[in-house]
């Protein structure tokens, strides 16, 4: 598939098709696309829709995961992984960039970038990594207003009310935040940092006809679950936020190293991708031959 042409392309709205996947049977499992080159590797594994983490933008630009991106830089991301891949796309939209007039433009500019869904939370900016301590909530209703003002800009986008409510208010708190977020127009919730097995248990039984998304993040308070565990437990969508992002940068710095201390990168080269795996992730012949299909030389008339 190439995007410069009409063929294979998605010919329904991005929240649409990612509404359908939600309703479909099993887990909507969302792998964490941190670029273009991301996307169209994990949906070459066969994955159906991406997630798109402020933690790995962030990170992808040496910066720390503390609010400090723009809607303008995020929706560089979202087009290049929509662009490549084609795929519905949830995107980390942190705290919405402000309040009620600001979440609406977030809304819009996220949609006309092509993001199929977002999702929102409830923390102070600036925000911190939810599986970190000392995070600081906005009183519900304010957060209320903020999926109220989403849900209304939103064409077909869906909301996700995310509540870092667990760790401060308790597992009480946390339902009763989800709840109120539920009734201002939320399509489904996300209860971050969860800590066992009984917590996520507890949270889905409370709210038996909502959906739900688990975050399987690395180095957090999760403990890991995989992805029909999660659908056991009563979640329908499952994020690994930063998966990718970790392993290629635990790649490079390796890189760096072999090559600081050697002087070359032989002997990386049974770790890196190919030239021809490259073009062919990128379906670099499919451009050859669609430019070849177009481009034809025309000679000068004689005179």
């Amino acid at each position: 598939m190439t995007y410069l042409t009409g063929a294979d392309l998605p010919d329904q709205a991005a929240g649409l098709r990612f509404r359908r996947l939600l309703q479909g049977d099993g887990i909507l499992q969302l792998p964490g696309a941190h670029n273009g080159q991301a996307a169209l590797q994990a949906r070459d594994a066969g994955f159906d829709a991406l997630y798109l983490s402020g933690a790995a933008m962030t990170a992808s630009m040496g910066l720390p995961d503390l609010g400090i991106i723009t809607i303008d830089e995020v929706t560089f991301f979202i087009r290049q992984i929509v662009r490549a891949s084609g795929l519905p796309l949830l995107v980390d939209g942190d705290t919405g960039y402000g309040e009620t007039l600001n979440v609406m433009n977030m809304v819009r500019a996220f949609e006309d970038a092509g993001a199929a869904a977002v999702h929102i939370e409830d923390q102070v900016l600036p925000k911190k990594c939810g599986h970190l301590n000392d995070k600081k909530l906005v009183p519900p209703q304010e957060m209320a207003l903020k999926i109220q003002a989403a849900s209304r800009a939103a064409r077909h986008l869906v909301v996700v009310a995310r509540t870092d409510a667990a760790a401060t208010e308790g597992l009480d708190g946390a339902v009763a935040r989800a709840r109120l977020y539920r009734e201002a127009g939320a399509d489904a919730i996300f209860p971050e940092a969860m800590t066992d097995e009984a917590m996520f248990r507890a949270f889905a039984q409370r709210l038996p006809d909502v959906p739900l998304l688990a975050n399987m993040t690395e180095f957090g308070r999760t403990p890991f679950f995989t992805a029909s565990q999660f659908q056991a437990m009563g979640y329908r969508m499952v994020i690994w936020p930063v998966s990718s992002l970790r392993v290629a940068n635990r790649a490079q710095a390796e890189l760096y190293a072999a090559l600081r201390q050697d002087g070359s990168t032989q002997r990386m080269l049974p770790r890196m991708q190919t030239r021809e795996e490259l073009y062919r992730t990128l379906r670099y012949h499919e451009y050859e031959a669609l430019d070849g299909s177009i481009v034809r030389t025309v000679l000068p008339q004689a005179g």
